[in-house]
């Protein structure tokens, strides 16, 4: 996990949910955020949080990353504009360092997904540095569960695309070299909506 760094995006207005979801109470204790740390810090790296609220960056300064060292808290800038402008943030901010970038809204995920993710990664770090590895569930891609080399040649292409007005994770994607990787689908689901989080409700 050589130069690899979590990279946590918790930063959504939960429109469609109707609350913050990175605060809702979730099944195995604490909230929706904290289960996402707790996720991360199972892996020895250190973590980042980007978020522009307040609360939680708070509810993050009470916990360790898998170093056991304080999580580094980001705020997000405005114009925040979707996750790609998020990941010029944390690329730019962590220059050539591997970013293990996860929602906050999949409350599902396991340990073992994110084992398996960052072991694919690895296995082609030394002959293909650049290639981005991105989580995909049998049906669709997820690619806000994904590993970005933040290598001087896709902070540019990244730079360039967002220069130019794009703002959609996809379609920059259509401009690089991206690898998916097969993972168990009933972890990788995304929470947007009430009837999505079925079962996490207190």
């Amino acid at each position: 996990m050589n130069g690899l760094r979590a990279c946590l995006l918790s930063g959504g207005a939960s429109r469609r949910m109707g609350r913050d979801k990175a605060l809702l109470p979730h099944p195995a204790g604490g909230t929706w955020l904290e289960f996402s740390l707790g996720r991360l810090a199972a892996l020895p790296v250190p973590i980042t949080l980007l978020s522009h609220h307040r609360a939680h960056r708070d509810l993050a300064a009470r916990h360790r990353d898998g170093l056991g060292d304080p999580i580094e808290l980001l705020e997000e800038p405005a114009p925040r504009q979707g996750p790609l402008l998020a990941l010029q943030r944390l690329m730019d901010h962590h220059p050539d360092q591997r970013l293990l970038l996860c929602p906050v809204d999949m409350p599902w995920l396991e340990t073992a997904a994110l084992e398996a993710l960052v072991a694919a990664a690895d296995r082609a770090a030394a002959t293909a540095p650049d290639i981005i590895h991105l989580a995909h569930d049998g049906q669709r891609l997820q690619p806000l569960l994904g590993i970005y080399p933040a290598r001087a040649g896709l902070r540019r292409g990244l730079a360039a695309f967002t220069a130019a007005g794009g703002r959609r994770l996809q379609d920059w994607l259509q401009e690089v070299e991206a690898v998916d990787v097969l993972l168990p689908a009933g972890g990788l689901r995304n929470a947007n909506r009430p009837d999505d989080a079925t079962g996490l409700w207190p």
